[in-house]
């Protein structure tokens, strides 16, 4: 199987969720040599988390010949992180509301919820290359 990639501050990996601990120890590495709060980098890291597993199982089906990056910056005062995958993209406005109560029990759908929740924006893009997310997080 292939293994993860890095480049400056940006990480691409197989679809394959035994790659998530590589990309949380990039994630968190960079994140504390920007100087970033325990917390937020918590809230980050759980953030990325989510949308590298949507990337992996439903952006590509798990298709290890598939990849999903994660590419992380600091731009001012906030840290931009963008994941992609090589999937066929989605219509965020056909996610249903997972508190809803007719949702409650389902075993998924929570989370860009959960980044949505987490983070200070959320911009979902399909692109002809998969979907492209991007989140941003206030740090200083």
């Amino acid at each position: 199987m292939r293994k993860p990639t890095i480049i400056n501050n940006s990480i691409r990996i197989p679809s394959s969720e035994e790659h998530l601990p590589d990309v949380d120890s990039f994630l968190e590495g960079i994140l504390r040599g920007y100087g970033v709060e325990e917390t937020i980098i918590a809230d980050i890291a759980i953030s990325v988390t989510e949308l590298v597993i949507n990337g992996i199982i439903h952006g590509n089906g798990s298709n290890p010949d598939k990849d999903v990056t994660v590419a992380i910056s600091k731009k001012d005062a906030n840290v931009e992180v963008v994941v992609q995958d090589q999937g066929d993209g989605f219509n965020p406005d056909e996610i249903e509301n997972p508190i809803d109560a007719k949702n409650l029990l389902k075993e998924v759908g929570r989370g860009i919820f959960i980044v949505k929740s987490l983070m200070d924006s959320v911009a979902i893009d399909r692109t002809t290359r998969g979907t492209r997310i991007t989140i941003t997080k206030k740090v200083s």
